[in-house]
């Protein structure tokens, strides 16, 4: 059963990377972040955030627009980041290990379109978009299973 979405409006990139953060703290092995959301709508920003709030050093967390995919080592195991834009089809996804890495990392997906049916079902969706009265401001739409998500959710919505 999905779980009603949850919306939440960012007015600045630093409260969108905030909202990442937060997001970073309930995450587990094996939770799926699908990132949708026009270029330009904040999907990396978040993304960077959420993976640098997890490590124990910071470093550098460049888009994995080129490389397809880049992995790290953080407190909570892997976490895999996929940029699949570049990506024309289905082959070429399941060339990347992504199924493999759902089952056993974190795993960020921007342009999750391009998984198909590979997309797992039990993955948290988040979609960005830009606030048209704001263009410094976000509005992220979460959608997830309640089996997982609900309490995440829950959450979020009582912000």
């Amino acid at each position: 059963m999905t779980r009603p979405p949850v919306t939440i409006r960012t007015g600045s990139p630093e409260e969108t990377a905030a909202l990442a953060c937060r997001l970073a703290g309930r995450l587990r092995a094996g939770d799926v972040l699908l990132l949708e959301g026009d270029i330009g709508a904040g999907k990396t920003h978040f993304a960077r955030h959420l993976i640098r709030s997890l490590m124990d050093r910071p470093e550098d967390v460049p888009s994995p627009t080129y490389t397809l995919v880049q992995v790290y080592d953080t407190r909570l195991g892997e976490i895999w980041h996929a940029d699949l834009y570049r990506l024309t089809s289905l082959d070429e996804t399941e060339e990347l290990g992504l199924v493999e890495a759902f089952a056993s990392a974190i795993t960020l997906v921007e342009w999750p379109d391009r998984l198909g049916p590979t997309a797992p079902a039990g993955a948290l969706r988040l979609i960005f978009e830009a606030d048209a009265e704001d263009e410094n401001a976000r509005l992220i739409r979460f959608c997830g299973p309640a089996e997982r998500w609900g309490e995440v959710l829950e959450a979020f919505a009582d912000d």
